[in-house]
């Protein structure tokens, strides 16, 4: 059983309201400038306001789940999904912790870069859960294979990233800090890439 061509279901709905809101946050973080703890203090407070968006979202399809019978598709794969995105968004709020509890006022053009690659991934699930939704499951492989290629791209920038700052860093406690959050946002990618994991297996169990 699959979604269906018509009218979305509630669990379409659901997550297509999840992704929805993972895109919002990522474009957020492309768009808003950091240059002062003012900025800091409200880049935390606005990701915080869309992850705790995202955790209502999943108490909502938790419930749903736990109340209906038939599913359009097996509901440990809807709820597999939906965790696996919240991951995402869950890490975007950890990164905002991060730079204020380090006090980051001045993203590095890496950690810019991370971050646009993190928004290209949600703008990529969005489109492969609107295939899914639609019942275009043979269109989802296109996605998920560009989700993959921007977590093996994400590998080579941790790598440079790195090797840039033990090469331009004297200071010791910003080399630990940066590493912390180069590898922190690379984690992000890689919760992409479980996304785009779990979108395949669902085409493939329902094709």
């Amino acid at each position: 059983m699959v979604f269906s061509k018509g009218k979305r279901d509630k669990f379409s709905e659901l997550l297509v309201k999840i992704t929805g809101n993972l895109e919002k946050t990522t474009r957020f973080c492309v768009e808003h400038t950091i240059a002062n703890h003012h900025d800091l203090q409200l880049f935390l407070e606005t990701v915080k306001d869309y992850e705790n968006q995202g955790d209502e979202y999943i108490h909502i399809i938790t419930k749903e789940l736990n109340q209906t019978f038939i599913t359009p598709i097996d509901r440990e794969d809807i709820l597999e999904l939906a965790i696996q995105l919240d991951d995402v968004l869950d890490g975007l709020e950890h990164i905002g912790a991060m730079l204020e509890m380090y006090s980051v006022v001045e993203l590095t053009e890496h950690m810019k870069k991370f971050i646009q690659t993190i928004h290209q991934c949600a703008i990529e699930i969005s489109q492969a859960i609107e295939c899914l939704s639609s019942k275009k499951l043979q269109d989802i492989s296109t996605y998920s294979l560009r989700i993959k290629e921007h977590e093996s791209n994400s590998d080579n920038l941790l790598r440079v990233a790195v090797k840039n700052l033990f090469a331009g860093v004297k200071d010791p406690i910003k080399i630990i800090q940066h590493k912390d959050i180069y590898e922190a946002l690379e984690g992000i990618v890689d919760d992409c890439r479980k996304v785009a994991n779990i979108l395949d297996s669902i085409a493939m169990k329902n094709a």
